[in-house]
């Protein structure tokens, strides 16, 4: 790479388009974010944010527009050329969804064990030092999901995310469901983890808290585009309406709530 060129993003986002029926829910989005950045996509509910987040992750193909990954063109990829891609994800879903059925250890290490092979032993062994990097003694590991707590829960699921050491992190509404001292402790873990592992990551959230402390750029979606991005700190100065209004969390702006009359 000479001085002069710029580096390749490590995802682009360019007038991405999603539909479902008649209902159109991406509406071109645009989005860069460069290697080793962390962005928060904040947005109501029923924004497209989820929409977009599994397009990214080939779960879901957007009806035109562009997706790359480090360069690469993935929106029309099949199943087999969307694996060396997504060997590069690391997810951290918003329920946690984690394997009932499994033990702490071997939800953590499901991936070490199913994607890249690792023996048992080594990948027990890999799990309860992922457990560590998450804060978790390693006399959760053969306990189960069920006898965790909410926020326990979470931060092995965030331990399974990092296992594979992947390059890029995604979160999906990290702090749901979580009283603020404990959406805290998540937020300060995704930030060391991130740190930890050199990785970029790309959240989704309502929660502006959570994208203040965990962001280095925020992008608003809203009506299927993103409106606004910028800087963290520049969130507050911010010269649009439909910005000012969700960050401060107010009833009254252009965003209209649908509610119902009895």
């Amino acid at each position: 790479m000479t001085p002069t060129e710029p580096a390749t993003p490590k995802i682009e986002l360019s007038s991405v388009c999603k539909a479902f029926g008649s209902k159109a829910v991406l509406n071109g989005v645009d989005l860069t974010i460069g290697r080793g950045e962390s962005v928060v996509v904040i947005g109501g509910s029923g924004t497209g944010k989820s929409v977009m987040l599994k397009c990214i992750l080939g779960l879901l193909r957007p009806d035109s527009g562009s997706i790359r990954v480090d360069g690469v063109e993935t929106a029309n990829l099949s199943e087999r050329g969307l694996e060396p891609i997504r060997a590069k994800f690391g997810m951290l879903f918003q329920d946690g969804a984690l394997f009932d059925s499994l033990s702490v250890w071997e939800n953590v290490a499901f991936g070490l064990i199913q994607g890249r092979g690792l023996p048992r032993a080594e990948a027990r062994d890999a799990a309860i030092a992922n457990l560590a990097a998450v804060g978790l003694d390693g006399d959760v590991a053969n306990l189960y999901p069920a006898e965790l707590s909410g926020g326990m829960q979470k931060r092995v699921a965030l331990a399974r995310a990092i296992a594979t050491r992947p390059e890029i992190l995604f979160f999906d509404e990290p702090t749901t469901g979580l009283d603020p001292i404990m959406a805290d402790v998540i937020n300060e873990l995704i930030i060391d983890c991130v740190r930890d592992l050199g990785a970029t990551a790309l959240s989704i959230t309502h929660d502006m808290a959570s994208a203040r402390k965990i962001a280095d750029r925020i992008a608003m979606i809203y009506q299927g585009q993103i409106v606004w991005a910028g800087p963290t700190a520049a969130i507050d100065h911010a010269d649009n309406p439909v910005v000012d209004q969700f960050i401060h969390g107010r009833a009254q702006g252009p965003i209209k709530m649908q509610i119902r009359r009895l």
